[in-house]
């Protein structure tokens, strides 16, 4: 059985570090298992409200703040791997979990193998979105699920995505899924966010995230101008991502406000907290880690029907998904906007248990995994005269 588990993700900011915690904290709540959560010391979460650094075992590794700082830790790769690889034997995990990959995980991967720590690779996107990412992530990406004795991915969507690519047709790809995401603190009863008491007015808007092309910024743009004069709203469009024509046009518009830079961890809150509605009107998306969160906050969603958002989405009350062209999206911004500023839907009960379960349910597969792995190995040795 698997009883320690070692969760990793290296990231400075974003979802990544958020998702590893969450992962973390629901292995460590489940019965007879323990976890390492391993983060940089440069994340942004280690220093958010409520961090549980008192309440898991957490282990903080020096990563680096630009390209030469990430040049000098590839180059002193030996020293590195010989440092990961001593913290390993010393906390013997029965498994080890890459949560979300990065640009040093391989040095990981060579640590683990070398103490014999079978590696599980959670895949967030199996093809690269245009303008999101790091150069060569996919690459590495591939490179680290070929060291990887198990893979996962968070919709049916990507684990198709996953199987359509070269050497891993054969492979086992398991699927879990995507709980809402508890943003504001990071406490253990599950309460979800807390509500913000809403001021009269227009309806409220938001989309919120990395502003890039494939996010829909186009498709936004021309769905606002078709909405009639006459409606009242208001629309924020916040995060951070490259100065671009759509975003300009945006700003431009009447009701819009254009918000480029970046949010960190202990502001995210109060900008969900101000929202009515969530808006993804995303040209890709394999799922939706803001879409989590806007579930957890309970605000209502509109989403385009693309990816593994209809997947992420289904069943769950509040979530309009419509069609991605310019039409569907304008006629569902139009009905939402005239309808006003409904009631607040429920936030997320029992958002513990949800990733309680998630967790639960990726172990269970994992060793399900390795049994039938176990099961072939043996169906293939053949032994003299047998």
């Amino acid at each position: 059985m698997i009883k320690r588990v070692l969760v990793w993700q290296w990231g400075r900011r974003g979802g990544g570090p958020r998702f590893g915690l969450n992962l973390a904290q629901a292995v460590d709540r489940l019965p007879g298992r323990e976890v390492m959560l391993c983060l940089s010391r440069r994340a942004e979460i280690l220093t958010a409200p409520g961090f549980p650094r008192d309440r898991m075992t957490v282990w903080q590794v020096e990563t680096y703040g630009s390209l030469g700082g990430l040049l000098v830790r590839l180059l002193g790769a030996p020293v590195i791997i010989l440092r990961l690889l001593k913290r390993i034997r010393l906390w013997k995990p029965d498994l080890a979990i890459c949560a979300m990959t990065g640009p040093l995980d391989l040095l990981m991967a060579c640590a683990l193998r070398c103490a014999g720590v079978p590696l599980i690779v959670v895949v967030h996107d199996a093809v690269p979105h245009p303008g999101d990412g790091f150069p060569l992530q996919h690459t590495l990406q591939a490179l680290l699920i070929r060291q990887a004795q198990g893979i996962v991915a968070l919709t049916h969507h990507v684990a198709t995505q996953l199987r359509e690519q070269v050497g891993l047709r054969e492979r086992e790809i398991m699927v879990a899924s995507l709980p809402p995401f508890d943003y504001p603190t990071v406490q253990r009863n599950g309460s979800g966010m807390q509500p913000v008491e809403r001021q009269p007015g227009p309806v409220r808007l938001l989309m919120f995230g990395r502003l890039l092309a494939y996010k829909g910024l186009d498709l936004l743009l021309e769905a606002l101008k078709r909405l009639p004069p006459v409606l009242e709203f208001e629309f924020r469009i916040v995060g951070s991502g490259p100065d671009s024509d759509e975003l300009r046009k945006l700003s431009a518009l009447p009701h819009v406000s254009v918000e480029n830079r970046w949010v960190e961890e202990d502001g995210i809150a109060s900008v969900i907290g101000w929202a009515d509605v969530m808006v993804l009107p995303y040209r890709e998306a394999s799922q939706s880690g803001v879409g989590a969160v806007a579930i957890a906050a309970g605000k209502q969603v509109l989403a385009t029907c693309v990816g593994g958002l209809e997947e992420q989405f289904s069943g769950l009350p509040g979530v309009v998904l419509c069609d991605v062209n310019v039409s569907a999206l304008a006629g569902a911004l139009e009905t939402l906007i005239a309808a006003g500023p409904a009631l607040p839907a429920r936030p997320a009960r029992q958002t513990d248990i949800l990733w309680e379960r998630m967790a639960a349910n990726m172990l269970a597969d994992v060793e399900k995994c390795r049994r039938l792995q176990v099961a072939r190995q043996e169906r293939a040795v053949v032994t003299p005269f047998s």
